[in-house]
């Protein structure tokens, strides 16, 4: 990597860490939105799979590299009620050992009705939340990449609005001859600039870990560790479906899987793909809205062909809520 590109990296840690420090409440959940349906079918996080899929880069700025070429990624979820998620991002390598992206992330929650204190109608208005995004990875050798990953989010909430620069660092280690890929990223680094109100808002840092291990030429087992700055991740459940009350969950093993992602891939060819994923947090979460049997659960499929690759993922983060991901992905190059 060119000094240059080190100091600004060194310069990036030195403004991140503190401004993550600050006291205040955590805001711009959004950012821990997929916008990969390969990503979302294998349970909604993972940072350690390796594709020539350009959306990757925002689970893990080192999942982008030079076999990029060109490529541009677009996806559109529509989310829970009547949010709508979308994003657009375009990398192209650089050189033989680096890769830029850029691009953004726009959720439209929908028209809300509002108030004020007595009761007396305001009209509505539209919350909306977007990140603009830049990324680079260079690779030190042929099996370890790094990349980092600088966001612009911006957050409008009737006449409330807030503004924050954030980083994501990641680094991928990756053995083609063992199909086994490593990775590790501190995401979401950074603090508000403009706050919402008096306090400034925490975004959601996260340091996590991940592996993907391939059997044989079909099958592939990754299993992403998330929220590793906070061990204790208690949870309320209820005793049966008819009672009103809830006890704490927070055993070792409960915390364990709370903070494990897992995700089972079956590819038979190059050209397809077929994703199963499970987020014990995500069905521990809906255990106090007496979840569903799917609750934890997403699948998600794949179809590749010479300049374009079409995704799609469904999963239900809520009881009275299924989301449906799709992307599309086009090579510049071979169009």
């Amino acid at each position: 990597m060119r000094p240059s590109s080190i100091a600004f990296i060194l310069a990036l840690c030195a403004f991140a860490f503190p401004a993550a420090a600050q006291t205040g409440r955590s805001a711009y959940e959004f950012l821990e939105i997929p916008t990969s349906s390969h990503v979302y079918g294998l349970g909604g996080c993972n940072i350690s799979l390796v594709d020539t899929d350009v959306t990757l880069s925002q689970q893990n700025p080192a999942l982008l590299g030079s076999e990029i070429g060109s490529q541009l990624g677009v996806s559109y979820m529509h989310y829970m009620g009547s949010a709508n998620f979308a994003g657009a991002r375009f990398g192209h390598s650089s050189g033989e050992r680096g890769a830029w992206a850029a691009g953004i992330r726009y959720l439209n929650y929908g028209e809300i009705a509002g108030y004020d204190h007595t009761g007396a109608s305001t009209g509505s208005f539209t919350p909306v939340d977007m990140a603009i995004e830049g990324t680079y990875s260079h690779d030190f050798n042929d099996r370890l990449r790094g990349g980092i990953n600088m966001k612009m989010v911006y957050s409008n909430y009737e006449q409330y609005s807030a503004f924050a620069l954030a980083a994501d660092l990641g680094i991928n280690y990756f053995d083609p001859d063992h199909d086994f890929s490593f990775a590790a990223v501190l995401k979401n680094m950074g603090g508000q600039l403009k706050r919402f109100e008096d306090n400034y808002d925490h975004l959601p840092f996260d340091v996590q870990l991940g592996v993907t291990k391939g059997f044989g030429e079909s099958f592939s087992v990754s299993i992403t560790a998330w929220n590793l700055t906070k061990w204790n991740l208690p949870y309320y459940d209820h005793p049966d479906a008819d009672s009103k009350e809830s006890e704490v969950k927070s055993s070792f093993g409960k915390n364990l899987l709370r903070h494990l992602v897992f995700g089972v891939e079956y590819m038979p060819t190059e050209r397809f793909y077929l994703d199963l994923g499970y987020n014990y947090k995500t069905r521990s979460d809906m255990s106090n809205y007496q979840r569903n049997f799917f609750s934890g659960f997403s699948v998600g499929v794949g179809f590749k062909a010479r300049a374009f690759t079409v995704g799609a993922a469904y999963a239900m983060p809520h009881k009275s809520a299924s989301t449906l991901l799709v992307n599309l992905a086009l090579d510049i190059q071979a169009l």
